[in-house]
C-alpha cells in the first residue's frame, strides 16, 4: 500500500507538478480512506490489502462514514475526487483494471456564495494605522497587494523581489498546476511596496522573497491569514476576513465596476469561467442600489 502511495505522491508533485500543500491535503486523505478500509472493511490491522478488491461499495460506505461523522459536503467532496485521482493512477500502473471511484457520484455540494466585503469595509481595513517599522510596513504591502491584484495566499508568499516590476506595476505569479501569469497593481499598492522595500533589510531577509517573518524566512499562508484577520479585528469589520475574502472582493468590486469577466478570469487564474461567475451573484446589490435610486415606480 505505502509503495503505491509513494508513487503517487511522486506522480502529483512531478507529472501534476502540485504544490507540497497540495500534495499534503492528497495523501492526508488517502491515509484515512486506508484506515477506514483496514478498520471497517478488511477488518485488518495489516497496512498492505489488495486495491484491486476495493469497489463503489467500500468508496460509498466510506463516504457514509464521513457524513455520520458531520464532515461537510464539501470536504466529502474534496476526499472523493482524492480517490479518484488515485484510483485513476492505479488503473495507469496496473494496479487496478477500472476506476471504481468514477462510478460514484460527487455528493451535491453547499450552494455557498463567497464572503463578501464592501468597498467601505475594504478601504476601513487597508486605511487602518500601520506601525511604523518593517513589520508595519510589510503588513500593509500584504493587505495592499492581496486586495489590488486578487492573489490567492500560496501565490503571495512565493512572490521574489525578482518578481516584482515597479515601472509598470506588475507582478509575476506561479499559481495553480505551475501556470505563470503577471498581473497588474495599483498605485496604492505601489506606494506600499516602495515604502516597504528599503525596510525589509531590518528584517535580515534570508533568500530573495518579498515577505518574510521577523527572522528573515519567508512568511507562510497561516501567518499571512493570521496577519488578514488581526487587521480586521483592529479595523473592527464585524466580519470573518481572510486572505481569500479580499481576493472575492477584488473581483467583486472590478465586476460592479463594469470589469469584463473574462480580463478577470484571467487576473484570478481560473481556468474555466464558470468558476469566475460565482462573483456574478454580488453585483445583485449594486443592481438593487441603481433600481432603488432610478426606478419611477421602485
Amino acid at each position: 500500500m505505502f509503495v503505491h502511495f509513494n508513487r503517487f505522491r511522486e506522480f502529483l508533485k512531478s507529472e501534476r507538478n502540485y504544490s507540497e500543500h497540495t500534495v499534503r491535503a492528497y495523501m492526508t486523505d488517502l491515509l484515512q480512506f486506508s484506515g477506514f478500509l483496514r478498520e471497517k472493511v478488511f477488518n485488518s490491522a495489516c497496512d498492505e490489502f489488495d486495491f484491486s478488491s476495493v469497489d463503489e461499495v467500500a468508496i460509498r460506505a466510506f463516504l457514509g462514514w464521513l457524513h455520520r461523522r458531520k464532515n461537510l459536503k464539501s470536504s466529502i467532496s474534496r476526499k472523493l475526487a482524492s480517490i479518484r485521482t488515485f484510483f485513476e493512477f492505479l488503473l495507469r500502473e496496473g494496479v487496478v483494471n477500472r476506476n471504481s471511484a468514477k462510478l460514484v457520484p460527487t455528493p451535491k455540494g453547499e450552494k455557498k456564495l463567497p464572503a463578501f466585503l464592501t468597498v467601505d469595509e475594504v478601504f476601513t481595513l487597508l486605511d487602518t494605522e500601520y506601525a511604523n517599522s518593517a513589520i508595519g510596513y510589510r503588513d500593509k504591502t500584504i493587505l495592499e497587494l492581496l486586495y489590488s491584484s486578487g492573489l490567492r495566499v500560496s501565490e503571495l508568499v512565493g512572490i521574489s523581489l525578482s518578481d516584482i516590476n515597479l515601472t509598470n506595476s506588475l507582478v509575476k505569479v506561479l499559481g495553480k498546476g505551475g501556470k505563470e501569469r503577471i498581473i497588474p497593481f495599483g498605485s496604492k499598492a505601489l506606494n506600499a511596496i516602495n515604502l516597504y522595500i528599503p525596510k525589509r533589510s531590518e528584517l535580515k531577509p534570508r533568500g530573495d522573497f518579498l515577505f518574510v517573518n521577523s527572522r528573515g524566512g519567508r512568511l507562510t499562508s497561516r501567518s499571512i491569514a493570521r496577519i488578514v484577520k488581526r487587521y480586521a479585528k483592529m479595523s473592527k469589520i464585524p466580519k470573518s476576513v481572510s486572505p481569500h475574502v479580499l481576493r472575492h472582493a477584488f473581483a467583486t468590486h472590478l465586476l460592479g465596476s463594469g470589469a469584463d469577466l473574462r480580463a478577470i478570469q484571467e487576473m484570478l487564474g481560473h481556468s474555466s469561467l464558470s468558476t469566475t461567475q460565482r462573483y456574478t451573484h454580488t453585483s445583485i446589490e449594486k443592481i438593487m442600489e441603481i433600481y432603488d435610486k432610478t426606478h419611477p415606480r421602485a
